[in-house]
């Protein structure tokens, strides 16, 4: 085990409800954007790193996903006969990720900027955080209604708040999911007591970016792609 992360859960297990007719028959990290899978872009950002061990998640129309990303050498956690959510899929990933402080990255979003997991990693400090979440300013993001989801003081320690998107990559210590007595939850309950003991933080992304969760969001973010 390690405070320096080796390793990268990528969300995949999700059915995509908001996708309507595109996610009937698919599951919604492999709905098209510009021509490629939305996860094929997550997986773009993964392989920029060092080498590094990459898991997904899977729940709905779980063998499409896996022919697809079995091949790119991503291990396979299959979430069955229920859907754990993200604080329980991560949970049930752990013996795949072999690591105690792992990337995750959420597999409907499209960045435009600089890599965001790279920033993370650089920026990533044990000794003062249990989990670092890049944010987007809301007036960098497309396809994303409301105010946000936190605010940062001038440390980078984060709180729930206007201002700052969780843009869906992080850094994150593990230990504490041992200690939430559920089986699927969300990890915001981790986020809640990491707050609490003053160790979640932030990083502000300096580019665009896009929530891929909607056929709305598809054509935005087709058009912020044309524009790179």
């Amino acid at each position: 085990m390690t405070d320096t992360p080796d390793a990268i859960m990528l969300f995949a297990a999700g059915f995509g409800n908001r996708m309507g007719a595109l996610t009937k028959n698919r599951p919604k990290p492999l709905v098209e954007c510009a021509g490629r899978p939305l996860i094929d872009y997550a997986l773009d950002l993964v392989n920029d790193l060092d080498p590094i061990r990459k898991v997904a998640n899977l729940h709905y129309l779980p063998d499409q996903l896996e022919a697809h990303l079995a091949p790119k050498g991503v291990l396979l956690s299959h979430e069955q006969p229920e859907i754990l959510e993200t604080g329980g899929g991560l949970r049930a990933a752990l013996p795949l990720l072999g690591s105690s402080t792992v990337f995750t990255l959420n597999s409907d979003a499209i960045w435009s900027g600089p890599n965001p997991l790279g920033m993370l990693r650089d920026a990533w400090d044990p000794e003062k955080m249990d989990a670092l979440l890049m944010c987007i300013p809301t007036d960098q993001a497309d396809g994303h209604a409301g105010q946000g989801d936190f605010t940062a003081d001038r440390d980078g320690r984060i709180t729930r708040g206007p201002g700052l998107i969780y843009g869906g990559a992080q850094i994150m210590k593990t230990d504490g999911l041992a200690d939430i007595p559920d089986k699927a939850f969300s990890l915001n309950v981790l986020w809640d007591r990491m707050h609490q003991n003053g160790r979640l933080f932030g990083l502000t992304y300096p580019g665009r970016w896009c929530d891929v969760g909607s056929p709305e969001g598809i054509a935005l973010a087709e058009r912020m792609l044309a524009d790179v």
